[in-house]
């Protein structure tokens, strides 16, 4: 086995397939549990405050997330030292799981310094190990001495603004009070923005996505299984809740719809979209491009979307045959849209062109908040749940659907 140290091999080959190793299939499980505690933090707190203060766990998380996808994208799981460098940012990603829940309260440096601990380190070991010659990359061959130069200068420039950055989630950890979510707030937007400027650094210049030369394939699949992730924990929270539940029929159905909601959702993206833009990234001149925009901000509204619609699951499960209060509304329709319009940014990023059965469906499920009011949320998740089924439905039965309409 080629040592750390060895960075020749780095980069995938053209003809790595770049399939994902078992070792990040491990690493996913951490997340898991993060989405988890998010979407009882959400329940727990169903507020605007508890929204936006869940809301910003939720970038904080994927950011730290895609960013990793990003690392074994061209470094090799298999090899040593990258596999020790993913077990120690899986055990500082379990601290920042675990301590979700207090967040905001007494585990806040926790949760900051362990975040700051991933982002930095991350990126240290990249810098050390395209600064030396051998095998830590993808690849059956030597990659190209200017490549490797290339990748290292990136990696300079990301680590110099994943410092700045963590220095705000240190700073907000040590705060206390409202000051805590404000510097949290500015460095979420330290990390979202500066890829949009190429992680500019004077001196040192910008990058562009061309400059970073991915396996889309690899990168498409490492975002079809965090979307696997959130769907699995949403159906294992409305489990637990149904379980807990009087053994009625009403939660019984509510149950039903709230599955039938979790598998419309997952045909939506799985059913064709997810193959076809594997195929479009893997064949597409600009794959950094498409893995950027699809792949790493796209696809954060589809997540926030399941999250939110298992928490209108459980509320529904809770209490089919009630009345919906807003809460119920908001979750029920919300989750479901905000699903749909994540979908429209990340085909018009793959594909081209705007998913028009997509917001047609956005705009049905706005116009179904008024009929809350007076039905019950059983009634409501039903609704919503047929307008998904039927975007669904529409993909199946249109024969070789254009990117642009489908």
């Amino acid at each position: 086995m080629a040592q750390i140290g060895d960075s020749g091999r780095a980069l995938r080959s053209p003809g790595d397939r770049g399939q994902v190793t078992f070792v990040e299939l491990f690493f996913d499980l951490i997340y898991v549990l993060a989405i988890t505690q998010l979407t009882h933090l959400l329940l727990d707190h169903l507020d605007w405050l508890g929204v936006l203060q869940t809301l910003l766990l939720l970038l904080a998380i994927w950011w730290a997330w895609v960013d990793t996808a990003w690392v074994t994208n061209w470094f090799d799981p298999n090899q040593l030292g990258v596999r020790l460098m993913l077990v120690v940012v899986m055990l500082l990603s379990l601290i920042v799981s675990a301590s979700l829940p207090e967040a905001y309260g007494e585990r806040g440096l926790w949760v900051a310094g362990a975040y700051a601990a991933i982002q930095v380190g991350r990126n240290v070991f990249a810098v050390v190990a395209l600064g030396r010659h051998g095998g830590a990359l993808r690849g059956e061959s030597a990659v190209p001495e200017s490549q490797r130069l290339m990748l290292r200068t990136n990696f300079q420039r990301l680590l110099v603004w994943k410092s700045a950055s963590s220095a705000l989630w240190v700073a907000g950890g040590l705060a206390e009070g409202a000051t805590r979510p404000i510097i949290w707030s500015a460095a979420v937007v330290v990390e979202y923005l500066t890829p949009i400027t190429g992680f500019y650094v004077p001196g040192m210049g910008r990058s562009t996505p061309a400059d970073w030369p991915v396996n889309g394939r690899h990168l498409a699949e490492r975002g079809q299984l965090f979307i696997l992730i959130a769907l699995g924990e949403s159906i294992l929270i409305t489990g637990t809740v149904f379980g807990d539940r009087p053994a009625e029929a009403s939660h019984l159905l509510a149950f039903v719809v709230s599955f039938l909601g979790s598998v419309a959702l997952w045909w939506l993206y799985f059913d064709r979209s997810a193959e076809a833009a594997s195929s479009a990234i893997d064949q597409s001149e600009n794959p950094g491009q498409i893995g950027r925009s699809a792949y790493t901000y796209f696809q954060l509204p589809i997540v926030a979307g399941i999250i939110i619609s298992a928490v209108g699951d459980d509320l529904v499960i809770a209490d089919p045959v009630g009345h919906s209060g807003a809460v119920t509304i908001a979750t029920v329709l919300g989750g479901p849209a905000l699903f749909l319009a994540g979908h429209v940014l990340f085909k018009h990023a793959v594909f081209g062109g705007v998913s028009v059965p997509r917001l047609v469906a956005i705009a049905a499920l706005a116009a179904l908040a008024p009929v809350g009011l007076v039905v019950p949320p059983l009634a409501l998740a039903t609704l919503s749940t047929l307008v998904v089924i039927g975007v669904g439905l529409r993909d199946s039965l249109v024969a070789h659907p254009s990117p642009a309409t489908s």
